[in-house]
């Protein structure tokens, strides 16, 4: 265990992170791509770890996209058996530790081994409260709403919001990015309309834990108006009908 001595206490307690830069890590070590995303999914076991510990509820991660599929069919191939070998390997060791593992995106092309490990990791610890880590794959902002909207027949957000992939979840309050890039990459599109985003140069295997506590005090240090406008005193101010001094939180 940390000790969280001069770390900043989590602000933000649902998280989502684009988790970039595996292939380039394994390049400028001359390794293999497969073994950059094995570097990366010890990675994200140590900081889903750190994140529990700091007071985060909600992890949740951009694994696979549904744009992926376009890369090398070897790189392909050996991710989707590493998720299968990871899942079935290390979900009894995160269930003793208390988290809840989801899984969200499309089914379709999947193989039947990864979708079945991911079945058996979602029933196994569907009753843990510790942290929820959600593992984005085979997903796509884009495909989510359309896939929404295709069975919409309200009139709210609050309607739609029920038929994207993982509607008990919240939305992340903070996203963070790794590996240089600026830019969502159709990850969350829906959800981090509020989000803050945190840009980080690191390549995702190098994104230590000190890392993750400076993105969660650059957070914690920032002010939310979701559209208000904030007095000199430092309260919110609402701005006629188009200003939201809070956004709806769904009940825990």
């Amino acid at each position: 265990m940390h000790s969280q001595t001069n770390e900043q206490p989590a602000v933000a307690r649902y998280v989502a992170i684009i988790t970039d830069g595996n292939g380039r890590w394994a390049h400028a070590r001359g390794l293999s791509v497969s073994e950059g995303h094995d570097a990366g999914a010890d990675t994200l076991k140590a900081r889903l770890r750190d994140a529990a510990e700091l007071g985060v509820k909600e992890l949740t991660v951009y694994s696979f996209s549904t744009e992926n599929w376009s890369r090398p069919q070897e790189e392909v191939d050996g991710l989707i058996s590493m998720m299968a070998t990871r899942i079935a390997r290390e979900t009894p060791e995160l269930h003793r530790e208390g988290v809840r593992m989801r899984f969200i995106g499309r089914r379709e092309g999947v193989s039947q081994d990864l979708v079945e490990q991911m079945h058996k990791a979602e029933s196994l610890t569907v009753s843990n409260e510790r942290i929820t880590l959600c593992v984005a794959f085979n997903y796509g902002g884009r495909a989510e709403i359309l896939d929404a909207a295709r069975r919409f027949e309200g009139s709210t957000e609050e309607e739609f919001r029920r038929l994207l992939y993982a509607p008990d979840l919240h939305d992340p309050e903070l996203l963070i990015r790794t590996g240089k890039e600026r830019r969502l990459s159709n990850f969350v599109l829906w959800q981090a309309a509020y989000s803050e985003f945190v840009f980080r140069d690191e390549l995702w295997p190098d994104f230590s834990r000190e890392a993750l506590v400076q993105c969660l005090r650059d957070f914690s240090e920032r002010r939310r108006h979701f559209g208000g406008r904030t007095h000199a005193g430092g309260e919110p101010q609402q701005d006629g009908a188009a200003g939201v001094t809070t956004v709806p939180r769904r009940e825990e």
